[in-house]
């Protein structure tokens, strides 16, 4: 499964997951529903809506599956999703006068993505006019998008060496990104006061720098001893991250200043290009 992503329907939220195997969007029913129906009480008119579509002895409701999804607590839950197909089905069942609007939304949103799989280019250009519609400078964005090919390319590594699970992905980063900067993910998220954001878009110009070079090194390193387990990958993990700590106390050393920033996107430093 692909990475999560949030998807904006006339400003409102819709959480969604791409699959990169099936090439297909996997979308929160619940933000769906609550879009649709504008209710404060969505999970609540989901669940009755299941219950009337397998009264009614359809198998929508059967088919649908569950995926992780993180909350508005920051905290990821099974929630149920849909495809795009199966949401063009549930839609028929919620009288709503966005329907219309939000069917065209969905095969606009299927279209580009699927046209940005046959030519990474578009994602690349689409990521980089999101950014600069956030405010974030040209110097910052251009980093920002050499650390997206780089960390595909580690986890492409990964999935090449037989990881496959999200988890390994994740404990590995978790390993990476504590041996280089001295914090776990979650403790550097919540030195910049960060919740559900994205800690790459919250990074200064050095912090992205150093962290291209603690996961483009152990991609390399993945490369030079072919480890045959999650062990082995963690071992490189630590070695890759070495490599960055080492340039990081250096640089402290030679300019008297700390590399890791509490700095965020929303105290306006990053998006002015000083760091």
């Amino acid at each position: 499964m692909g990475n999560n992503k949030i998807q904006l329907f006339e400003s409102k939220r819709i959480r969604s997951v791409w699959d990169e195997e099936k090439e297909e969007w996997f979308f929160s029913v619940i933000d769906v529903v609550a879009v649709l129906t504008e209710s404060p009480r969505a999970r609540k008119y989901w669940n009755a809506l299941k219950t009337k579509l397998r009264d009614e002895g359809s198998e929508l409701s059967q088919v649908l599956g569950q995926l992780k999804m993180q909350s508005d607590d920051g905290k990821y839950y099974f929630t149920d999703v849909a495809t795009t197909e199966q949401l063009f089905r549930l839609i028929q069942s919620i009288p709503s006068p966005k329907a219309e609007p939000f069917k065209l939304w969905l095969a606009k949103i299927g279209k580009e993505r699927l046209e940005q799989v046959q030519d990474p280019e578009k994602s690349i250009k689409q990521a980089m006019l999101d950014y600069k519609k956030l405010g974030y400078s040209d110097d910052w964005i251009n980093q920002r998008i050499k650390s997206m090919e780089i960390r595909k390319e580690l986890t492409d590594e990964w999935k090449n060496k037989g990881l496959k699970k999200e988890m390994h992905f994740a404990t590995l980063t978790d390993i990476i990104t504590k041996t280089w900067s001295g914090k776990t993910t979650k403790e550097y998220k919540q030195f910049k006061n960060l919740k559900k954001e994205n800690l790459r878009d919250n990074m200064t110009n050095t912090e992205l720098v150093l962290n291209m070079l603690t996961e483009l090194s152990t991609k390399n390193i993945s490369e030079a001893s072919n480890p045959k387990n999650l062990e082995g990958h963690k071992a490189i993990a630590k070695r890759g991250g070495n490599i960055a700590k080492e340039a990081r106390e250096k640089l402290e050393k030679e300019t008297g200043k700390k590399v890791i920033s509490s700095l965020n996107a929303k105290t306006g430093i990053l998006l002015k290009g000083k760091r």
